[in-house]
């Protein structure tokens, strides 16, 4: 784990920030999540929390990989104690820029949520600039489905999942379509959706 000296939750590992900067970033996520995760039905369970304002967005200001996850677990915690937030961005923009880190931080991620009780109950998905699936060549449009403007870890409540997937048709279906929709698509379609951080916004990597 990088930076692992530092201590946890220093001010240290958090860069100053106004509130600007934090309202620009959801923006720009939430551009991402209506033209690319519903525009393009990548998620078929997206829109319903969407348009009933039950997705919760949170920016870390972490610098490190300690930080992250004293916010990690508070966004865990808010999202389990909440009785109208469906599902949850935690969005990183100044930690994890390369998505190998990223990668190995999901490890973490999950250690997290069985430390808390929580596996079972809310469940980690990731979405990185940088996604790429194993085996695939880093500019292969496969890999666009888990692209996102800025690393972020999305939390879900397992239960929630599991509802919508008993009423939709063929669920194991959905990771091939989305990959042949994106093929489609094709790179200048995907640049065109304008999926990019915020303009001004100073997050790392």
């Amino acid at each position: 784990m990088k930076n692992g000296n530092q201590r946890t939750g220093s001010s240290a590992a958090r860069r100053p920030h106004d509130p600007s900067a934090d309202t620009a970033v959801i923006a720009a996520t939430r551009h991402w999540l209506e033209a690319a995760v519903i525009g393009l039905n990548l998620c078929p369970f997206a829109y319903a929390p969407h348009a009933g304002n039950r997705i919760g967005y949170s920016v870390s200001h972490a610098t490190t990989t300690s930080a992250l996850v004293v916010d990690l677990i508070d966004a865990l915690q808010r999202l389990a104690g909440a009785e109208t937030v469906e599902t949850s961005l935690l969005i990183h923009p100044r930690v994890l820029g390369d998505f190998a880190d990223y990668n190995d931080f999901l490890d973490v991620a999950d250690d997290v949520l069985v430390r808390m009780g929580l596996d079972g109950i809310i469940q980690v998905a990731s979405f990185h600039p940088d996604y790429q699936f194993s085996g695939t060549a880093a500019e292969d449009m496969g890999n666009f489905t888990n692209c996102s403007p800025y690393p972020m870890l999305h939390l879900l409540r397992e239960s929630s999942l599991d509802r919508v997937l008993e009423t939709y048709p063929d669920p194991d279906r959905i990771y091939e379509r989305n990959i042949e929709v994106l093929r489609q698509l094709g790179r200048e379609g995907w640049d065109q959706l304008e999926i990019r951080p915020a303009v001004g916004d100073d997050a790392d990597g």
